[in-house]
Formats: structure tokens, sequence, C-alpha cells
């Protein structure tokens, strides 16, 4: 059956770079989602799938249930956009002013859309059934999953996987990890409140930007001398703001940046010593600082023996040339929160074009991907979907 699936996929393929490029060209914010999830609704509902809206507020979960009994497996894909202005020099730009996909959510969703359509023509032979579950809002906490889990989305889910497009790798190449995956994504708030004056009086000033300059650079030694050197983690400060004419002494100052950690024990202790640091230097300046922590999206930690279930299933596609374990990445994905609840995994599925000659980033103006990586992904869920029929049941 999966040779009548791909080629089913293949013949698609100019359908599913149409979808994407409309998704690319009318991109919508996290928790912003309107037009997004309706389309994705309706294009199921032709197809013939079971459809339900608004779940979680703003998902899409589309059920296609086979003509024979046996397990449930779920695929995910999210479809939510960043706050940034498309600089690419492409047909298919982004219509909307300052919104773009630049992460590859458009092509997750292209990929589903027209696996499910594949998987529709042979629905009578499926041994099992397919929940597609449409994700909003995954880049900015507290994100799209976990409203969708509580409003039921996994109900009688067996397994469930997800693929990420990855541009820094190239396409052709599947990766996977038997745990830790993707880092659990915190962030945190400081507000410094000195005490302003001139600038050729600094002796009767308390300065914020002082205080704020050596918690940053603090903060590197909480990661460097506090923390076990085999337990990756990162501080970083990504907003430092203190506005005041070139001759005053900063009255106040505030620092916005993030922390990334895999295990729960360390993330505990690095907000600990964050906390030691900055009541320590507050005192010392003696000027009021205040601290606020916020948990993002928990570590993603796979299944093993799911984990390597995609690693063996995704060997045999054809373009793929290489299936290797990925070393844990320091970005966030709610993903974690779906293998909080069921059996699964998270893989990701090169798509760096063999013709750039610069590679840009995830979240960087100018992203993009290989097309053809959507087909490959679309082929690894497809062989997962099928095998895990047989390793369920």
């Amino acid at each position: 059956m999966i040779s009548k699936i791909e080629e089913k996929l293949h013949s698609y393929y100019d359908e599913m770079v149409q979808i994407r490029r409309y998704l690319h060209q009318h991109p919508e914010l996290s928790f912003q989602e309107v037009k997004t999830p309706k389309y994705i609704a309706d294009y199921h509902r032709k197809i013939g799938l079971e459809v339900k809206e608004e779940v979680g507020e703003r998902g899409v979960v589309a059920t296609l249930t086979g003509g024979k009994p046996g397990p449930t497996v779920a695929l995910r894909a999210d479809f939510d956009a960043l706050p940034m202005q498309d600089e690419k020099d492409v047909p298919y730009k982004s219509k909307v002013p300052g919104v773009t996909h630049a992460c590859g959510h458009d092509g997750h969703t292209a990929l589903l859309l027209i696996l499910a359509k594949a998987l529709k023509s042979e629905q009578d032979s499926l041994e099992g059934s397919v929940v597609f579950i449409h994700q909003h809002a995954e880049e900015l906490a507290p994100g799209g999953a976990i409203a969708m889990i509580a409003d039921g989305c996994l109900e009688g889910v067996d397994v469930i996987f997800g693929t990420h497009l990855w541009a820094t790798e190239p396409t052709g190449v599947i990766q996977y990890n038997e745990n830790a995956l993707m880092a659990a994504a915190d962030k945190f708030e400081i507000f410094v409140q000195g005490k302003g004056g001139h600038g050729a009086q600094p002796h009767n000033s308390k300065d914020a930007i002082l205080l704020g300059s050596q918690l940053v650079e603090s903060f590197q030694q909480i990661v460097s001398r506090r923390v076990d050197p085999l337990d990756p983690v990162v501080i970083s400060v990504g907003s430092f703001e203190a506005k005041n004419a070139f001759n005053v002494i900063a009255d106040t100052a505030k620092l916005i940046g993030t922390v990334r950690t895999f295990d729960e024990q360390t993330q505990r202790q690095v907000q600990e010593e964050m906390n030691r640091v900055i009541d320590g230097l507050a005192a010392s300046f003696g000027a009021e600082v205040n601290f606020h922590y916020y948990k993002g999206y928990p570590a993603l930690i796979n299944h093993c023996e799911e984990s390597q279930f995609v690693r063996d299933i995704t060997k045999d596609i054809p373009e793929i040339s290489k299936v290797e374990e990925s070393k844990p990445q320091m970005g966030g994905e709610d993903f974690s929160y779906y293998l909080h609840h069921v059996k699964g995994a998270f893989f990701f599925t090169g798509a760096q074009s063999p013709n750039w000659d610069v590679t840009y980033p995830h979240h960087h103006p100018k992203f993009d991907i290989d097309e053809k990586a959507m087909l490959y992904g679309a082929k690894a869920l497809a062989r997962l979907t099928l095998a895990s029929f047989q390793k369920y049941k």
C-alpha cells in the first residue's frame, strides 16, 4: 500500500507547493489565526474527512477512519507565523506587512494536508485511523498544544508523530533523538530601580545600567561555574533598555531574556542562582530589582522506542540519503506537551537546498525551505502511520 500512497504524494506534489506558497503569502500570527484554520478545515472537508474546528480555541482536528479496525495514529503540524518582515525576493513573498512564515510552519501544514488526501485515497485498506492535528500558536507561549490537548485532541490516540522541516540540514537527511531533542524555553524579565543623576556626578546616583550590566555578566558565571558542565544550559539577555540623554545616569533599566535547559532540577537551580545573583548585586548597589521568571514549554523528550521506530522506518525511503541521531537543540517546541500524554516522537526533516549559496536560519527575515523536503516529510509520516497500524494493534 505504501507504494500507492507515495505515488499519490508525487502526483499531488505541485498542489502541495501551491498550498505552501498560498499560506506563505497569507501568514497569521499566534493566537490571531482566523483564515488559516478555516482554510485547513475546508480542505479536509473537501476530501471527505470528519473535521472539528476551534479545538483549543483555534486548532483544527480532522479524522480519517480506516476501513478496518486498528490503532489510532496522530500526526501534528503547526500553522502560525512570526512577527517579522519577509525580506526574500520570491514570487510567493508574504503579502502581510510585518508577518511571515520564517520557521516552516506553512510547509508543515501543506505536507499534512496532502498526506491526508493521499491516505484518504486508500481509506478502505487502512487498518486503523489517523488524526490530523493542525495546531495554532506554536511560536508563542502558552502555545496551542496544551489547549488542544485539554479540548480532547488526543482522545483515543495510541501514538503521535511530528516533524519539523529543518532548513539548516541538507534535504534528504532525517534526524532523530531517542531522548531530549529540544529544550525547555523559559523567559525572564528584570526591572532595575536605581537612582538617576547627572553624568558628571556618579557618586550621587545608583547607576541602573551598571547594575544591569553586572547582572548580564554574572548570569554567564552561573552557566560556567555553578551548573555541571555536562548539563547544557543557556542564559541569554536579548533586550536591555535604559533610554537616556548622553549625560544622564540611568534611573531604571529593563532586561528581558531566556533560559534554556533540559533537566527540571537544573531548571530550578538556574532560577534559584539567578535570584541569588540579583539579590546580592541589588544589595551591593543599594538598589531595588524585581525579577520575574516565566516557565515556557517543557523540554521535548522523545520516547525511546518510538524514536528508534522513526530511525528504522525512514531509512528505507529512497530519497533519504542519511538518517542520523541529532544533537539536542536549544530551541523550544510545544510538541513536548503531546509526549506527556501519549507515546511518540518528533524528528527533523532536512530542508536545505543544495542550490543555495547562503542558508538563512530559522526565524531569519530571509528564511526559506527547499520545498522538496515537504514531499520527503510526508513520505516519512506516511510510512510511520502504516507501520504503526501493525506495531500498535
